[in-house]
């Protein structure tokens, strides 16, 4: 691969968009990360910074200029940049709509001046709310929460820029992704994240219910390789879930970790089982996930040291960061339904 060809990865410096940049190093594009560096994590591009391929870039996207150089010549647009977490995203959803919907639409406009070839958007699986599984692309959309909301309006954003100004999009909605770099600060949220720092500190897992909930778990280098996948192909207007397309019990997962647990209450809103079905990614693109759970919770223990710093969780202070969860989304009877 010619140096010429050119990646622009907003949120590059976060958890999935770093893996992506890696990837696009090692197959020989210039790579221009675009991030506002929100979430702390200018240290996953560190590693780079001796690289003349790459170039990062501190910015907003809810700022950026249609015309700014940062989108000229480039080949393909990795589209990350956005707020995560589900919780603050009840309590500021203004913000959430501010990043993630106004902000993809200032993102669509600008690729869209620069004639970008093609764009691959990370959308969320939490569109499908409390689904039927397996689930394919063409599941109804069930929102649940602002986060959920803003994502897919981020999603229809681009695919309206597809539609009407022929912007080549495909969008990528991950399931549960886990790995290296995962958010390490902020807001009670992900599984891996609670876990490993409480395994670092001794103290017990806090599993949520009876723990036989189910996750589909898919390694974040395999995440990277679905969005290349996606930005490769001949394909546009496409949506492809990716995930293992094995759902593993939360309970398997702390067999890996602890045989310390605590159990704290179920939350209203959460599905019983997510599990991508991921026959179309697998069939027109080719990809397959390759790293198991077991291999992934490996590699994450040689590296354990990196969640240190994250906070510490526990049972009162879960209950007291969620508590805006049961006031919000516990009065639905929607909510109740298992999957």
């Amino acid at each position: 691969m010619a140096a010429k060809d050119i990646a622009l990865v907003t949120g590059g410096a976060g958890f999935i968009g770093s893996h992506i940049v890696d990837l696009l190093l090692e197959k020989g594009f210039e790579v221009r990360v675009l991030d506002n560096l929100s979430g702390g994590r200018l240290k996953n591009i560190e590693q780079h910074k001796s690289n003349p391929l790459l170039y990062f870039y501190n910015y907003d996207i809810t700022e950026i200029e249609t015309n700014h150089p940062i989108f000229h010549d480039v080949k393909w647009l990795f589209h990350l940049a956005g707020i995560g977490d589900i919780v603050p995203s009840i309590e500021k959803p203004l913000d959430y709509f501010n990043a993630n919907s106004y902000g993809t639409a200032r993102i669509a406009e600008a690729a869209r001046a620069a004639g970008v070839e093609k764009v691959v958007y990370a959308a969320s699986s939490s569109c499908y709310g409390l689904a039927d599984v397996p689930t394919n692309e063409l599941a109804p959309i069930n929102l649940q929460y602002p986060y959920a909301l803003t994502k897919y309006i981020g999603e229809l954003t681009l695919f309206h820029w597809h539609k009407v100004y022929g912007l080549p999009v495909n969008s990528i909605r991950i399931f549960n992704a886990y790995g290296p770099r995962s958010r390490t600060s902020g807001a009670y949220g992900a599984v891996f994240g609670v876990f490993l720092k409480q395994k670092i500190a001794g103290k017990a897992l806090t599993v949520v219910g009876d723990g036989n909930q189910s996750r589909d778990f898919v390694y974040a280098t395999d995440v990277a390789k679905a969005f290349v996948a996606a930005a490769q192909t001949d394909k546009v207007g496409e949506i492809y879930n990716i995930g293992y397309g094995k759902p593993r019990k939360i309970n398997e997962l702390t067999k890996l970790l602890s045989d310390e647990i605590i159990r704290i209450p179920e939350r209203p809103g959460e599905p019983k089982c997510t599990w991508a079905d991921i026959s179309k990614i697998s069939n027109e693109l080719g990809w397959t996930p390759e790293i198991t759970l077991e291999e992934g919770v490996s590699k994450l223990l040689q590296d354990v040291s990196y969640w240190e710093d994250a906070p510490l969780w526990d049972e009162v202070s879960i209950e007291k960061a969620t508590k805006i969860w049961f006031d919000y989304l516990g009065n639905s009877p929607e909510q109740t339904r298992s999957s």
